[in-house]
């Protein structure tokens, strides 16, 4: 036992460039002969549209687990599932792998998929995105972007990330290593705020790229991943005309005058109660009287008859003529028909 240790820390000492690289030590019977002191169980709760599936694999999930000496017992009439630690269980942290696995079978994750949990390099990730977004329709859309036409995003997501990612209703289960869980994480929460997932999986293959060239190694990476703009403009229509804020001024605005000084101006606060009724009888009878001028316009209107449109031609009186100009013109026109009329000898 001491020498395994001391191999480890000979291997494990010095800086680590990086940490994912790094291999973690099979956890074996023989690390842990006396087992475990006090039983350790959990339950989680399965739909009913789960169980005619789960009564079927049931035994290869107890086969399963009975490998690692968990037990794992099915509850149909309260629906629900529960692995519980046994005395011969020597792995301290099989437990809450097989709380994973049960979760995940609760969520529509198939078996194959599920059991997959039980290995040291893969982990299991729940994300719940029911109240990322209050809007119903909204949450359905931005769902159905995260999954994309015919599953091609989910599928992209899955192939650069290395993970099994399931949507079923208000969670998103993602199975398989830890790295590729957090981008799963990113992914999917920025597409609940409206960020489409395409840029991350952009960002992701060119990150993937740059990782294979040694001399970006260690250099900054944020000038070559692509860069979202939100453009989100709000639908709502704009007034016409638009109030023009005033300049702010930390005094409060004047006081407004009251009746008794508006009154007090215009001095008729001064006046007996006589006086301002007939004050207020003249504006009345002279209200009345400009309206009933304007109704007797507006019913004369309909006897004005309406301007008819000249026929005739207007002379033009403004032309001067030359009468002295017009008579030479007419005698050498008669002239002119004497010469031509004149009879030959």
């Amino acid at each position: 036992m001491a020498n395994i240790n001391n191999e480890e820390t000979e291997d494990i000492s010095g800086p680590i460039e990086n940490a994912w690289e790094m291999k973690i030590p099979d956890f074996k019977p023989e690390h842990n002969p006396h087992g475990l002191l006090e039983e350790s169980s959990f339950a989680t709760l399965f739909p009913q549209y789960r169980e005619q599936y789960l009564r079927q694999i049931w035994p290869l999930v107890q086969k399963t687990l009975g490998e690692h000496f968990v037990k794992a017992e099915l509850d149909v009439i309260e629906g629900s599932m529960t692995v519980r630690t046994t005395r011969k269980t020597w792995d301290p942290y099989i437990i809450l792998k097989a709380r994973d696995m049960i979760k995940l079978m609760s969520r529509s994750v198939p078996f194959e998929q599920a059991k997959r949990v039980l290995e040291d390099e893969v982990g299991c990730d729940i994300i719940k995105i029911g109240k990322l977004t209050r809007n119903k329709e909204k949450f359905v859309k931005r769902r159905q972007r995260l999954i994309g036409p015919n599953g091609c995003t989910l599928k992209s997501i899955e192939l650069l990330s290395n993970c099994y990612v399931l949507v079923q209703g208000q969670t998103v289960s993602a199975l398989g290593p830890y790295k590729g869980l957090q981008q799963v994480r990113k992914i999917v929460e920025d597409t609940m705020k409206n960020i489409h997932p395409i840029y991350n999986i952009k960002a992701l293959m060119i990150k993937r790229e740059l990782a294979k060239d040694p001399k970006l190694k260690n250099e900054n990476w944020e000038r070559f991943l692509p860069k979202f703009v939100n453009k989100n403009i709000s639908k709502r229509k704009q007034p016409k005309k638009k109030k023009e804020k005033k300049p702010y001024t930390p005094f409060p605005p004047p006081q407004q005058d009251s009746k008794i000084d508006k009154e007090l101006a215009t001095g008729e606060f001064f006046l007996s109660k006589t006086q301002k009724r007939a004050k207020k009888q003249k504006e009345q009878d002279e209200k009345h009287a400009e309206a009933a001028k304007k109704r007797e316009e507006r019913r004369n209107q309909a006897f004005v008859p309406p301007e008819e449109p000249s026929s005739s031609k207007e002379t033009k009186n403004d032309v001067s003529v030359n009468i002295a100009a017009l008579k030479e013109k007419i005698a050498k026109a008669r002239k002119g028909v004497k010469m031509f009329n004149k009879p030959t000898k």
